[in-house]
């Protein structure tokens, strides 16, 4: 029994697995719009249309675990631009502070600020700890997620489990 509470505490916690709502691998990707760091409109079906697509959710801009999988991303930007993905950070943090982080981090790709957590509810990207959850999801170029990754505490997993998906593709 207190095996069984300690791994119930342990998915309660650090949100691995997911929940009910939450797109799955086969899931189509509903379209949604927001705008990005330098105050343009971002629509999904205007990326897809161009390719693959890895969507990442993430908690806080410029918070360590944050900042560790952006600048991881970052690093293997040029990799994913090769297979000719595109990738997207998504938070609720808004427009100035997504400029700002990018600039200061020199972040290659599209953060999109979802403040009112419209698109992290289209997704059913969970909450961990009190914290929004950290999920990359790999979109084909059809809009459907061919892999999805959840974990609030490996950062840096989350490029490789993407890269991984799309050398399958």
């Amino acid at each position: 029994m207190k095996i069984l509470q300690t791994m119930l505490l342990t998915l309660a916690i650090f949100g691995f697995g997911t929940v009910k709502g939450q797109l799955t691998t086969g899931s189509k990707v509903p379209d949604f719009e927001l705008k990005d760091q330098d105050g343009k409109n971002f629509k999904l079906s205007d990326a897809l249309a161009k390719g693959p697509v890895v969507v990442y959710f993430y908690p806080k801009d410029d918070t360590p675990g944050c900042t560790k999988e952006a600048c991881s991303f970052r690093d293997s930007f040029e990799q994913f631009k090769d297979e000719g993905v595109q990738v997207v950070g998504i938070s609720a943090d808004d427009v100035a502070s997504h400029k700002k982080f990018a600039e200061k981090y020199k972040l290659p790709f599209t953060l999109l600020s979802d403040t009112n957590n419209k698109v992290r509810k289209l997704f059913g990207v969970p909450k961990s700890m009190m914290l929004p959850g950290r999920v990359t999801y790999v979109l084909n170029k059809n809009g459907v997620v061919v892999h999805q990754f959840n974990s609030l505490t490996q950062a840096t997993q989350h490029v490789e489990e993407a890269m991984a998906a799309i050398k399958k593709l």
